[in-house]
């Protein structure tokens, strides 16, 4: 399980345009680790546009951003270019770092159950220490709070 104040697991996977994406690529900058059930959703929509809005203020606080979700590099490179969106979107198929950082849940709706994402978000230091958990994110005001909490470790 990934806790606050521990080393953050290493990954590699492949971004939105099929370039392989790790952790130690990041050394020296604070990272906004985001994990999202699905593109094109209404929320995950919402989450990446406040993020791409707000992406001055992050990169101020030496941050970068990196969405996470299962769908393929397709999906990600259309969703991507659909929103305008100018970070990172990492695909994770096999459910390799979905379930190293604890996130792929059993979920309910409409009284179904089935596995997903569960919106999470990890900020990670320039040093690659896990600094803050965000578990069970509500969309609205998520981009405010992990910049409250850049400022915190900056």
């Amino acid at each position: 399980m990934v806790e606050e104040g521990k080393k953050a697991p290493s990954f590699s996977l492949k971004d939105q345009d099929g370039e392989k994406v790790s952790l130690n690529d990041f050394t020296g900058k604070n990272v906004i680790l985001y994990f999202y059930p699905k593109d094109n959703t209404s929320g995950c929509t919402q989450e990446a546009c406040n993020f791409r809005d707000e992406l001055p203020d992050f990169s101020k606080l030496n941050a970068v951003i990196l969405g996470v979700s299962p769908d393929s590099v397709v999906s990600h490179k259309k969703f991507a270019a659909k929103y305008e969106l100018p970070f990172r979107l990492l695909s994770d198929e096999k459910k390799q770092l979905v379930e190293k950082y604890g996130v792929w849940k059993e979920k309910s709706m409409y009284g179904r159950k089935y596995m997903g994402v569960e919106r999470s978000t990890f900020v990670i230091d320039k040093t690659g220490k896990v600094r803050k958990i965000f578990r069970k994110v509500k969309v609205a005001n998520h981009n405010k709070e992990l910049l409250e909490a850049l400022k915190e470790i900056e």
